[in-house]
């Protein structure tokens, strides 16, 4: 990757693969959508493989029209095409399904192997409704829960691909800190372990004795691999999505990739087998009151 403005690159590729998506669902070559919106084929390549400097409001609203793209659809792609010209990336999070937060959802959806570390709540592929409201009502943001809850069960439907992998780390605070009380905690725990015998997902625990660890300094993340493409050149390198109360990061660097993936192999190093994490879940089930 080039040494472009810092994460200008992500948006780009993922107005990119909307786009491509959006014109092979209406079964057209580039050739032909090209020429129907009066663009060379190499200037519509570059844009659906995320190599395109400039990008215009005009060119993404000519080709949801013909598309026919949502009004949501639409102003999704312009939002990325906004982000694409900024020279720096982190936005706020700003309450509902906001733009960047469906980015994530989007990047989720695509993704064929997810890793992600949690030190405090559980990721949300995993979280029990009721959970999922007890940290809404801790964050005190207005939210439309049964919009937000409808969101996050089909997230959870990836659970039930067999060529999505999900790896989960989590430190041994997790399972012990109350969120929603002692009924919500026993019941999210018993979900937990039914995830945890999924062929495609593997939960680890890393205790509070274990050895000092990159997972410390790294705090949460998830690292999102997406499947190869028949074509190398479209084929979607990493991304490390970082959330704070403040906002969200997306890194796509190979120099933050690498320093992420090292620290995912130090998390590997240090965590529990995965029979020693079940053991672990049932047993804080009996802390809580079980």
């Amino acid at each position: 990757m080039s040494d472009e403005p810092h994460n200008s690159s992500l948006p780009r590729r993922e107005l990119g693969r909307r786009l491509r998506e959006f014109r092979e669902k209406r079964k057209m070559t580039r050739t032909n959508a090209a020429r129907r919106c009066e663009m060379g084929s190499q200037t519509l390549w570059r844009l659906e493989t995320g190599r395109s400097s400039t990008i215009k409001r005009v060119t993404v609203n000519l080709l949801c029209d013909l598309y026919e793209v949502t009004d949501d659809e639409r102003r999704v792609l312009l939002w990325l095409a906004e982000e694409s010209r900024k020279d720096g990336w982190w936005q706020s999070f700003a309450g509902g399904l906001a733009p960047d937060a469906e980015l994530y959802v989007g990047l989720e959806g695509a993704a064929c192997r997810l890793a992600t570390w949690h030190m405090a709540v559980l990721p949300g592929l995993l979280q029990i409704p009721e959970y999922r409201r007890a940290i809404w009502e801790a964050q005190g943001r207005p939210v439309h829960i049964d919009s937000e809850l409808g969101i996050l069960a089909k997230r959870q439907e990836r659970l039930d691909d067999p060529s999505f992998t999900f790896t989960v780390f989590l430190y041994d605070s997790v399972l012990r800190q109350n969120i929603g009380g002692k009924a919500v905690m026993i019941s999210q725990l018993r979900h937990l372990l039914e995830g945890s015998r999924l062929p495609n997902v593997s939960i680890r625990i890393v205790p509070f004795d274990a050895p000092i660890h990159l997972g410390l300094h790294a705090k949460d993340f998830s690292f999102l691999e997406f499947p190869e493409h028949p074509n190398p050149v479209l084929t979607e390198p990493p991304v490390i999505y970082v959330e704070s109360l403040a906002g969200v990061l997306y890194l796509d660097k190979p120099a933050e990739i690498e320093l992420y993936q090292d620290a995912r192999h130090d998390l590997e190093r240090v965590a529990l087998s995965e029979n020693d994490t079940r053991s672990l879940i049932e047993a804080i089930q009996k802390e809580w009151g079980l």
